[in-house]
């Protein structure tokens, strides 16, 4: 039946398979943000809406008197933007969709947005629809395609009035919003909207329901389009398609609803900084240990990288991307379209995680066991019962931790050495309760 635009009924929609199988994603914060590219994406907020001290001083060091937040626009020239580049990085990376910023707060549009005049991609600074592009070099390389889209625009004089009006009025939703929304569908068919910016305004205002029926019943993505949970103020964790939460959510346990985990490589900031230092970026095993731990409680783990105004992504975001990618290649069936098991995590440790397929069960440690002996409590063991671990060609010898439970894997001998070993490792269980 067709859904109604109202939240029982939306809600009931199946999400789309291929959302859940798909474990993980790549988000890129990418504007006019990347100019000043310092403290963060919400860069004009803080320096004119905030009037926050560090960003007045930071402007007055850097550029002329009187400068506006429009006339960083130019600079975002993306002359180095190669999107065939950056389609084969997620692709090795590991990643099956990208996300990326379509429109952030500061309302410029990374297309040729008629409703948003030369405040876009196209009039001015690149003169290139960079939507279009990213989309079709994903596409070639198989990877679904996300946009990211904020509703609220902080600077808009007719956000503002409707604000002030305290938003019985909806001349920006009618005007600006909804049909740059309308249009984002209608050209560039995503496979995912991740909605954001809602908390200010209830779904009423944003006519958030009326928008997702249409998009389920009559849109050309109506069977595939899957959508977030930031449709509204109170919407966020209670309506939607998939849950985020909070940013860097973390539940701890395992939720009733498919839920999504995003979180940034540079701990500080989604947008690019030019002043990040090392220590400020998220090393290989943090990665892979957020990874395991959002899969094997049920979600998908999108990891955002924020390039620079040319359009690259730095050597150390690549560097990060494609060592998730290799341990992916090992270790990729314990993830990709894993379910939950019965447990999720060993005996209240955080160093062991489960996530199963059909019978077979998988044990990703992120921590290599002194003796080489991995015990594990929670599986059941049965004469028959096989274990191999993901990368290495042999069977691991095994026997029963206490009678009945548990099993004592002995592990392939490692050389020694000063440094512990990269991060995770996965042993498949076969024929275990």
């Amino acid at each position: 039946p067709p859904y109604r635009p109202d939240w029982r009924s939306l809600d009931a929609r199946p999400l789309p398979a291929w959302f859940d199988r798909a474990k993980v994603g790549v988000f890129v914060h990418w504007g006019v943000f990347s100019v000043p590219a310092w403290g963060s994406e919400w860069f004009w907020w803080h320096w004119q809406g905030e009037r926050n001290a560090a960003y007045e001083r930071f402007v007055r060091s850097r550029f002329p008197p009187g400068t506006s937040y429009a006339e960083f626009a130019p600079h975002f020239t993306a002359h180095d933007f190669q999107p065939r580049q950056w389609a084969e990085l997620f692709w090795r990376a590991g990643a099956r969709y990208v996300v990326l910023t379509t429109k952030h707060h500061e309302g410029f549009t990374n297309w040729g947005s008629p409703r948003s005049w030369n405040w876009n991609s196209v009039d001015i600074g690149p003169h290139r629809d960079l939507v279009g592009e990213v989309g079709e070099a994903l596409r070639e390389r198989n990877l679904r395609y996300g946009l990211y889209h904020s509703l609220m625009e902080w600077f808009n004089p007719l956000y503002l009035a409707d604000k002030e009006n305290g938003f019985k009025t909806q001349s920006f939703v009618i005007k600006k919003m909804m049909p740059e929304l309308y249009d984002l569908v209608l050209k560039y068919k995503p496979d995912l909207i991740w909605s954001d910016g809602d908390w200010e305004a209830p779904d009423s205002y944003w006519n958030s329901t009326s928008f997702l029926a249409w998009l389920y019943n009559d849109s050309p993505v109506k069977d595939t389009v899957v959508v977030n949970d930031r449709w509204c103020d109170g919407c966020s964790c209670r309506h939607g398609g998939f849950y985020n939460c909070a940013d860097k959510y973390k539940p701890g346990t395992l939720p009733d609803h498919k839920w999504e985990m995003c979180s940034s490589m540079d701990k500080l900031s989604w947008g690019y900084r030019s002043n990040m230092s090392i220590a400020e970026v998220m090393d290989e095993a943090s990665i892979i240990e957020e990874l395991v731990q959002t899969v094997s409680l049920g979600g998908n783990y999108l990891l955002n990288v924020g390039p620079t105004k040319e359009g690259v992504i730095v050597p150390i975001f690549q560097e990060r991307l494609l060592a998730l990618g290799r341990w992916l290649d090992i270790n990729g069936e314990a993830i990709y379209e894993s379910q939950p098991w019965r447990v999720q995590m060993e005996n209240g440790t955080d160093t062991v995680w489960y996530t199963s397929k059909g019978p077979v069960v998988y044990a990703i440690f992120l921590l290599w066991p002194r003796d080489s002996v991995l015990k594990l409590c929670s599986p059941v063991p049965c004469p028959a019962t096989q274990v191999t671990m993901l990368g290495y060609a042999e069977t691991l010898k095994w026997q029963e931790a206490s009678p009945g439970k548990g099993l004592l894997i002995t592990l392939p001998y490692m050389l020694p050495s000063p440094l512990p070993p990269q991060s995770g490792w996965a042993v498949k269980l076969e024929g275990v309760l």
